[in-house]
């Protein structure tokens, strides 16, 4: 490409008339710390509400802040109360066999399903922020439960060990959650990136799945891992152990179960017969084997329920087991699962009907039900997605529909739990299994594949950790695949090459726009990330390779040899010493070849850190320009009114500059 194939910006662009950059006022330190303190930890400006007005009513804004019902409360009506009713009754009657089929899931009395559909909510009901999430025991939750807290403790020989670290894990879940919401730091749970929930989400409902076999099939003795591996070896070395009637009453109620979503998902009107299908399923269950007597033909049933409401068991925190390590650990991973499925529901059905939602108060809120939850015998709760999204469907219009249902919950605590003595365990694993299905989002996996590969990988890698390894193995690969993510994205930034855009003083990057031309006599490098000492180096490998490439294209095509290097620092939001000193190293660089550095677009912060380096003076004020634009005229102007440099040899590569 000669020099006639490029458009030359008007005379108006010439150095003379480019615009200087200023180099901000200096902050004090204080000041400038305080400004970073508030932008990391409290983007929302929480505290704006509370500007200029009188004590009194700061009083009252601080108790609206803390617990939300004293704000919508005022404003209650009766049509709302009739809309939270029929929601409210509708998802209790999910809740109460989804609680019972959870609890025994996670190995624990089957009671405490019930107990952790009745205080958590109310709790919820005050503190939280989301009119539409329906608070209660999750599938994943109690997995890993059983997974974690299992490995040291076995549930079946010392139940009552087992059931005090299950309290002392959702303690510890509770004040980890609630830590996060009051030090303001929710941006933690967003290193569980969307592909790594969809992911684990879809393992453990698969894991979940295959455990369910067990009361499907029948099977009194059952493998205690959670990988298909061990799972598959326990069922198939207990063929000679299965029980046809099992078997077939779970696949009788198992496809009445997924019939019912089906109807559902066509319909949305007809929401209430998925949400009624556990607990017709649990009645008809019940009944069928009342009538025959299944239970002495091998169809094992739930037994006794105690009746009464939650008792208390902040006794039976064990703080001083020595398995304390074990429930710690159990607490903080379920707990940050658990917060970021609330949150991500939350968000996603207030987004449905326009209103927002603050993480940070859903935080506290979860944190402080859980923490109440643990001393009134209940395990961890979050706001899981099937309950929410029958709740949404029904039509509640505040979180009263979360308080109608812990009413319902009671009811059946104080008189109808001697009512689910015949209830199959077949029927709670048809239930399980059910629900979970709904949790293998393979549209989602594919989307990811369409979308970014990465991700897909990062789904996958989640996908098959849990599936083939543990549920603990499955978010430990996720997580270091998206944690690879961000370091590759900030060691190895993106540098494109830009030209310019014909008829215009646009530049950009040469790959995204072909028609875009190359600058004879000038390089125009497009930095795409912040300057840190973690990919200082690989920048400056970098753009002394853009250079050494420039100059051996130019030198095969014979065209104009290479005079400035355009630095676009526009996508640079900031830069440590490491980088400052890479920008002095490339600047030696260009000088030992006879080149002409220049900066382009540089933010307030980068030209605070130049100027306090000396960088600026190093490379001079007159190098460093506004636009890219200015830029290109001004070397373009010297390039035709002086007598270019004399160029140091092309074939001198940086290696041997250095």
């Amino acid at each position: 490409m000669g020099n006639a194939d490029y458009l030359y910006p008007p005379p108006s662009m010439n150095v003379e008339c480019a615009h200087r950059v200023e180099i901000p006022p200096s902050q004090p330190f204080f000041k400038s710390l305080k400004s970073s303190i508030k932008e990391t930890f409290f983007p929302d400006d929480p505290l704006r509400q509370f500007k200029n007005q009188p004590r009194s009513k700061k009083f009252k804004l601080g108790v609206q802040y803390v617990f939300p019902i004293f704000e919508w409360a005022p404003r209650y009506t009766v049509q709302f109360l009739k809309a939270d009713l029929i929601a409210g009754i509708t998802i209790a009657s999910l809740a109460i066999p989804q609680g019972i089929s959870y609890a025994k899931l996670a190995n624990l009395p089957p009671i405490l399903g019930l107990y952790s559909s009745f205080v958590p909510p109310l709790v919820y009901a005050m503190m939280g922020s989301s009119r539409d999430l329906a608070v209660g025991t999750v599938a994943v939750a109690s997995l890993l439960t059983a997974s974690m807290l299992g490995s040291v403790v076995n549930a079946n020989e010392n139940p009552k060990l087992y059931l005090h670290l299950a309290f002392t894990a959702t303690f510890f879940a509770g004040a980890l959650q609630a830590g996060l919401g009051l030090l303001r730091l929710g941006f933690v749970v967003d290193f569980l990136s969307h592909a790594t929930i969809v992911g684990f989400m879809a393992g453990a409902a698969t894991v979940v799945c295959l455990q369910q076999l067990k009361g499907i099939l029948g099977l009194e003795h059952f493998t205690h891992g959670t990988d298909i591996i061990d799972v598959m070896r326990s069922v198939f070395t207990q063929t000679h152990k299965w029980r046809w009637e099992s078997v077939v009453l779970g696949c009788s109620f198992l496809f009445y179960l997924i019939l019912a979503r089906y109807f559902s998902k066509r319909k949305p009107k007809l929401f209430w017969i998925s949400a009624m299908a556990p607990l017709t399923s649990v009645i008809l269950g019940s009944l069928l084997v009342y009538l025959t007597h299944a239970e002495k033909h091998g169809v094992q049933v739930i037994g006794q329920l105690k009746k009464g409401l939650n008792p208390p068991s902040i006794a039976d925190l064990s703080f001083g087991s020595p398995y304390l390590s074990t429930a710690i650990k159990t607490g903080i991973v379920t707990g940050i699962i658990a917060l970021a499925e609330g949150i991500a529901v939350g968000r996603s059905f207030a987004m449905y009907k326009n209103y927002h939602i603050d993480g940070n108060k859903e935080m506290i809120a979860f944190g402080m039900m859980n923490i109440a939850g643990s001393c009134t015998s209940c395990y961890l709760t979050t706001g899981p997605f099937s309950r929410s999204a029958v709740n949404y469907n029904a039509g509640c219009k505040t979180a009263v529909s979360n308080i109608v249902m812990a009413m319902a919950v009671m009811l059946t605590l104080l008189f109808l739990t001697p009512l689910f003595h015949y209830t199959p365990l077949v029927v709670l694993s048809s239930i399980i299994i059910s629900a979970m299905l709904g949790l293998i989002d393979y549209e989602a996996a594919i989307h990811l594949w369409h979308v970014d590969k990465f991700d897909f990988i990062v789904c996958m890698g989640a996908y098959v950790g849990v599936v083939f390894g543990s549920v603990e193995i499955g978010l430990v690969v996720a997580v270091s695949l998206s944690l690879l993510r961000i370091l590759l994205y900030v060691a190895r930034p993106r540098t494109f090459v830009q030209g310019n855009i014909p008829n215009s003083m646009i530049y950009r990057n040469t790959d995204q726009y072909p028609v875009a031309t190359r600058v004879p006599g000038i390089l125009i490098l497009e930095i795409g990330a912040p300057i840190y000492f973690a990919n200082a180096g690989y920048l400056r490998e970098r753009i002394s390779r853009w250079i050494n490439e420039e100059e051996e294209k130019l030198k095969a095509t014979g065209e104009s040899s290479l005079q400035y290097v355009i630095l676009d620092m526009g996508a640079v939001g900031s830069i440590d010493t490491s980088g400052i000193s890479m920008l002095e190293e490339i600047k030696k660089i260009a000088d030992r070849r006879g080149l002409k550095l220049v900066l382009a677009n540089p933010s307030a912060e980068l030209m605070q850190k130049l100027d306090r380096s000396n960088f600026i003076e190093l490379i001079g004020q007159e190098w460093i320009y506004l636009t890219v634009g200015e830029a290109v005229g001004s070397c373009n102007f010297m390039l035709h009114s002086c007598k270019p440099k004399p160029v140091a040899d092309e074939s001198q590569t940086w290696s041997s500059n250095v």
